[in-house]
């Protein structure tokens, strides 16, 4: 008996450790837009890079990824003359059809259409965002905004962190705690 309740507190703090790292959604603004809040950043509104907390029962909300499963990940070393130099990003693009299969099984996605899904960078190549698996997600294509409107997303950024307007850092923090923000206030 005694190993049973054991058993079932460890679970019970397991599941409350888990629930704690949800993105919580506050629907759409009186205007239709999407508006998100998520999780994944500190006290100072910065993003977390780095190490996964959950591989798996990982959910995208809202048009964000779990940030527990993908809090997103950096090359430290990228430098604003990298990353604005023409044909840098396929330079350093590296994510194996293994590792993509790895990020669907993350998220629970066993079957889908060709175009449904991406596997997307949380912070993109052109931001100097990296291809370990923590800044891997599949992203849906519909409903909008989807993996269409995150690639505008993250041409604008790049666009400004090389025209000097936003630093590389921002840019990566704004894309990776909630880029749907960034879309909202983008000219169109």
């Amino acid at each position: 008996m005694k190993k049973y309740l054991y058993v079932l507190a460890i679970v019970v703090v397991l599941s409350w450790v888990v629930s704690g790292c949800e993105v919580s959604i506050s629907g759409t603004s009186p205007g239709g837009r999407v508006t998100a809040t998520p999780a994944a950043t500190t006290s100072s509104g910065t993003a977390q890079f780095g190490k996964q907390t959950k591989t798996s029962g990982c959910g995208a909300h809202g048009g964000l990824p779990d940030s527990a499963c993908t809090p997103g990940a950096i090359f430290p070393n990228a430098t604003v003359q990298q990353i604005c130099k023409s044909g840098y990003a396929s330079s350093v693009r590296n994510v194996p059809t293994s590792e993509k299969d790895q990020v669907y099984a993350e998220y629970g996605i066993t079957h889908h259409s060709a175009g449904q899904y991406e596997v997307d960078h949380l912070v993109s190549l052109e931001l100097g965002g990296s291809n370990d698996i923590a800044n891997l997600w599949p992203e849906a294509a519909s409903p909008t905004p989807g993996f269409h409107q995150k690639d505008q997303v993250e041409n604008y950024l790049h666009d400004q962190v090389c025209s000097g307007a936003v630093s590389l850092k921002e840019a990566q923090n704004e894309i990776a705690t909630n880029w749907l923000a960034v879309y909202n206030r983008m000219p169109k």
